[in-house]
């Protein structure tokens, strides 16, 4: 058992000099590779590579991004926040609950967390501000609400999942719906409760009144973007298209409505868009097919069996091994990005979640809740980086302690949702 030894040291290794986590991956997986099987692992290499990536559902990968790109492109974001004000200014702390509210709806338009903040975060943060918002209040809401887009359908966490362990897309989609309005639900709650009970992070300031006919117009300059997400995941909830089928009309009509709607690309803009879409999706599809080799070489030496068998044998409670395989992947994903994290723990961990008789749609969504921690945690929490370039206002310092009471209510969320699977199936159930 040295050589999967071996083979980790290297990975870390590669890891810690700075070299891409695809080519940490590759390396590592081929060495492991060739140690067992010889100038065999030239071949097993590229086929395992191949195997990854020669999926139909996995074209929704790069389409779905595309979608989200195009619609980025666009004012939704603006026009989202400022619909959310409209409708939830009477309430205390009403910015920072709608902050929450508009990243919950634009990371259903996206499926990225980074672009959620970004949008988002460059609009909520000066305006928080402006009225007296509490830095902290005004950062923990942006940063923990912007990861809502991870979860909330269509997700890319989701579709790399069903990629890897082979579960339906379309069950995902409909898995992720409870526990992401279930989150945003939470933390507006908390934010509510914190306001009432300390005024001063959240300033009553002048009452506006908005009128019916203004809360109308506010859905004026978001309803084709939400229009489209609903016809999306409405064709794919009924059965009349696939997830990739689906995201192929996503990603036609986010270009009509930014191309011809709101006229915010034209032939240099959609360029750059289609850019940097293929950019995004093949950084994505280069790290899932490596991530395959390595995780091809573990299973080759058994390393998920040897796993399986030795916490099965420490007869601990299910539900104990579930707490402890938490917080393994919540520090991992401190560490790691989310695609990594995905394809190289799904086939280590979905045999044990099998055998300790858990659905592995259940686990999928329990694995993205986690991804959604990481991304908020430092030292390699992304959102808490794409605020800080949006909002050079605020110091790291700032935002890394002004996200950690968000942490914590999403932990509790993730508890929950770990204890009782139920609620998480209870959608999927009922849809099929």
């Amino acid at each position: 058992m040295i050589e999967p030894i071996i083979v980790v040291v290297i990975l870390l290794a590669l890891i810690a000099i700075g070299a891409p986590i695809f080519l940490a991956l590759g390396a590592a997986g081929l060495t492991g590779l060739y140690m067992t099987r010889g100038s065999m692992a030239f071949f097993f290499g590229p086929t395992s590579l191949f195997g990854q990536l020669n999926s139909f559902e996995l074209l929704a990968l790069p389409l779905f991004v595309l979608m989200g790109n195009f619609l980025a492109a666009t004012p939704v974001g603006k026009n989202l926040f400022h619909a959310a004000v409209v409708w939830l200014q009477w309430l205390r702390g009403g910015l920072a609950i709608a902050t929450v509210g508009a990243s919950a709806v634009f990371g259903a338009v996206s499926g990225v967390s980074i672009a959620g903040v970004a949008a988002v975060g460059s609009i909520a943060i000066p305006q928080m501000l402006e009225r007296g918002y509490s830095r902290s209040i005004a950062a923990g809401s942006v940063v923990s609400s912007g990861a809502l887009a991870m979860l909330i359908p269509p997700s890319v966490p989701l579709i790399i999942y069903g990629a890897v362990s082979s579960v339906s897309v379309a069950d995902l989609f409909i898995g992720g719906i409870v526990p992401g309005v279930a989150l945003a639900l939470a933390i507006s709650v908390y934010l509510y409760f914190r306001v009432l009970l300390n005024p001063a992070e959240a300033p009553q300031g002048e009452y506006v009144h908005y009128s019916w006919g203004d809360r109308l117009r506010a859905i004026g300059g978001i309803w084709h973007a939400v229009l489209l997400i609903a016809i999306v995941l409405g064709t794919i909830y009924s059965g009349i298209a696939t997830p990739s089928e689906a995201a192929a009309f996503g990603a036609i009509g986010a270009f009509v409505i930014a191309a011809f709607i709101f006229r915010s690309v034209g032939v240099k803009g959609t360029m750059r868009v289609l850019g940097s879409s293929a950019r995004i999706s093949g950084a994505i599809l280069l790290i899932m097919g490596c991530a395959r080799i390595f995780g091809d070489y573990l299973n080759l030496v058994r390393v998920p069996d040897a796993i399986t068998g030795l916490l099965v044998g420490t007869e601990l409670p299910p539900e104990v091994i579930l707490i402890l395989i938490m917080l393994v992947l919540v520090g991992l994903g401190m560490l790691v990005d989310a695609v990594s994290l995905i394809v190289v723990t799904t086939p280590i961990l979905l045999p044990l979640i099998t055998t300790l008789g858990y659905d592995p749609l259940w686990f999928g969504i329990i694995l993205v809740m986690n991804l959604e921690i990481a991304v908020i945690t430092p030292p390699v929490g992304l959102n808490l980086y794409t605020l800080k370039a949006v909002a050079p206002m605020l110091r790291i310092e700032e935002i890394v302690r002004s996200v950690m009471p968000f942490v914590a209510v999403q932990f509790v969320m993730l508890v929950i949702f770990v204890l009782f699977p139920s609620i998480s199936l209870w959608l999927p159930n009922l849809m099929r």
